[in-house]
């Protein structure tokens, strides 16, 4: 049966404890996630227990309810239209009781979930492109290959706008002038960072205290894009503290830019690019150790990463691998976690003797299929504990497989089936053997040592 937007939407809002207990509202791909000004008042049994919600679970200081893909947006715009509270928000009442370590993964969470949509369709597009030409054989001409390149390219390359203007939101300043300072640390005028490491361009030297800083275009640059928006978000509010508001309009975007791009360009950029490549090649080393061992490693804790938000701190590291490679090596084993949560969670709903909770459940496995796993993990396998972690076997046998074999996605933020198209030039048929090898095992070791409870009984 159809679920009813208007009925959920506001059965969720009384069981948060209403409008008013609502200071911050935002959703993902398939949550919706709520600060609350009191935690008490929320109901978690009653979110957990109510149809057309998939699960409850309580995280970095959000109570996250899952909804699935699709219909999380419909009920979010519900929910916004009746609480118009602003969705990037840092509520003061709230910061005592977030700790650090949950404060940062929430962050990257609430920065990079923005721009993964458009990560996804370049991957996509990536996925299509190599379709065309090594599945079809089909020969682009000049001009079509210089388009295809403009809809495949153009997001990676001019990432830090995308992470400036999502950091700029997120830290509580002005998203445009996150948008303009992206733009000025991608500036044409400047020599990308590429041609300088190969040799084809020269970087711009300015002199400082006796010394000359190289500086470069940061493209496809993650980590000063992150630290940049917050420094600038901080300067404009600084700014704004001490010029006088008939004055406002005018200095604080020129005193917010200017200090900004110099501190960017000149000092944090050239610092943070050497600690990304740095952490890009431990990955890639790591990922290389023999025998399959850094994949068995990643895709068994992966899962236990989203279960504390942490796997959004993969995200830069991904997209920086695969602008400095041209290839995702941690998308198959992701992959292989996703799969082996899958395989559980199917195992479980084939268990399931009732016809309302198997549906339920069904429909909150269905999406780990194209890689959201949340639905899965929190409404089926994680509450069973057993089943979890089985499914991170799966995960983990799968990916030291996938480390094995050295396959890797000619793009990021695709897995399970829609992955399938980052592989079409190359490792499709290693990275579908992984897929099912996840799957698999997780779904006969579920079925071999669990019991549903209920089941039990009825014996």
């Amino acid at each position: 049966m159809a679920r009813d937007a208007n009925v959920v939407a506001n059965t969720v809002m009384a069981l948060l404890g209403g409008e008013a207990n609502i200071a911050q509202l935002n959703h993902c791909a398939t949550r919706l996630r709520v600060v609350a000004k009191d935690d008490t008042k929320v109901d978690a049994e009653g979110l957990s227990a109510t149809e057309g919600v998939h699960g409850y679970f309580f995280q970095n200081g959000q109570h996250q309810v899952i909804l699935g893909t699709g219909f999380v947006g419909k009920v979010f715009a519900i929910m916004k239209g009746n609480n118009p509270t602003e969705e990037t928000a840092q509520p003061e009442e709230k910061k005592d009781k977030v700790s650090t370590f949950q404060a940062v993964t929430r962050t990257f969470s609430d920065i990079f979930v923005a721009i993964i949509p458009a990560l996804v369709a370049t991957g996509l597009l990536m996925g299509l492109r190599g379709l065309l030409v090594n599945g079809f054989g089909v020969e682009l001409s000049p001009q079509l290959n210089i388009l295809s390149q403009v809809l495949t390219d153009t997001a990676f390359i001019f990432i830090p706008v995308l992470v400036t203007w999502s950091a700029m939101r997120v830290f509580g300043g002005n998203p445009v002038l996150g948008i303009v300072l992206g733009l000025m640390l991608v500036a044409p005028q400047l020599a990308s960072k590429w041609d300088v490491a190969f040799g084809n361009a020269e970087a711009l030297m300015i002199p400082f205290m006796g010394f000359d800083i190289a500086v470069t275009g940061l493209q496809s640059s993650i980590l000063p894009a992150v630290f940049m928006g917050w420094f600038t978000a901080m300067v404009e509010r600084t700014s704004r503290k001490y010029v006088p508001e008939v004055l406002d309009l005018i200095l604080t975007p020129f005193i917010t830019l200017l200090v900004s791009l110099i501190a960017g360009l000149v000092f944090v950029g050239p610092i943070l690019l050497g600690v990304e490549k740095l952490i890009t090649e431990a990955v890639l080393y790591f990922l290389q150790i023999p025998y399959g061992i850094g994949g068995l490693i990643y895709g068994g804790a992966i899962q236990f990463m989203a279960v504390t938000g942490m796997h959004h701190t993969i995200v830069p590291i991904t997209i920086a691998m695969v602008t400095d490679t041209g290839f995702d090596f941690i998308n198959p084993l992701g992959t292989a976690a996703i799969a082996g949560q899958f395989g559980a969670a199917m195992a479980v709903v084939t268990m399931q003797t009732n016809k309302v909770k198997r549906s339920g459940m069904f429909g909150a496995t269905l999406p780990a299929l194209f890689g959201i796993t949340e639905p899965a993990m929190f409404a089926v396998t994680l509450p069973r504990v057993k089943p979890f972690l089985y499914g991170c076997v799966g995960g983990a046998i799968g990916g030291c497989i996938g480390a094995i074999a050295g396959i890797g996605s000619a793009g990021t933020g695709a897995t399970m089936l829609p992955g399938i198209l980052l592989y079409l030039g190359g490792g499709l048929g290693m990275y579908i053997v992984v897929m099912l090898i996840g799957a698999i095992t997780a779904f006969a070791l579920t079925k071999l040592f669990y019991k549903e409870p209920e089941t039990l009984a009825s014996k």
